[in-house]
């Protein structure tokens, strides 16, 4: 389909991509997520690249991108639990303003959740603000249930998160 957008991983040279839109990700939706621009415009240029170098040869992380026309439009960070190594959990996930509505997200979240699946995981966790009503929709269109309270995204916010979850498999 002519326009639909690329999805691929991102990879240890793909680093000042990665910083540019996440940093651009942090500065049009700082309620969306538990770090700060602040924070991460503060991190030494070399941690970029050593994100991506580790993801690389961890076996457990999955650095999505996501493209238009060559150009990076939106990513989604999925990776296994350090505590529980049959779930997955998905952070960082944003889409430019410019490419909302045209199946960024959802083709993002289809990849992470194939990503998933294919390495055993028996279900996949997500946080998301609850004042985002189109982004919570869109997880719960893919089968995502909400668990757990409410919280402060993080401390001293009004915005509350939620976590939610999807089972993949019985037993979670």
């Amino acid at each position: 389909m002519a326009g639909a957008a690329v999805i691929r991983r991102l990879q240890p040279q793909d680093w000042q991509a990665y910083r540019a839109i996440r940093l651009r990700a942090l500065e049009d939706a700082p309620d969306a997520f538990c770090a700060t621009l602040a924070e991460a415009q503060a991190w030494d240029i070399g941690e970029w690249a050593a994100r991506l170098e580790r993801a690389a040869s961890s076996g457990i992380d999955c650095p999505l991108v996501a493209e238009l026309d060559g150009a990076p439009v939106g990513m989604l960070w999925a990776k296994v639990d350090a505590e529980h190594t049959d779930r997955v959990n998905l952070f960082q996930v944003w889409v430019t303003p410019e490419s909302r509505g045209r199946g960024v997200a959802s083709r993002l979240l289809d990849e992470a959740l194939a990503w998933a699946r294919e390495r055993g995981a028996r279900a996949v966790h997500l946080g998301v603000n609850r004042a985002n009503a189109h982004v919570v929709r869109l997880y719960e269109r893919a089968g995502f249930e909400a668990i757990g309270t409410p919280r402060p995204m993080r401390e001293g916010s009004s915005n509350m998160e939620q976590q939610m979850r999807l089972l993949l498999a019985a037993g979670e």
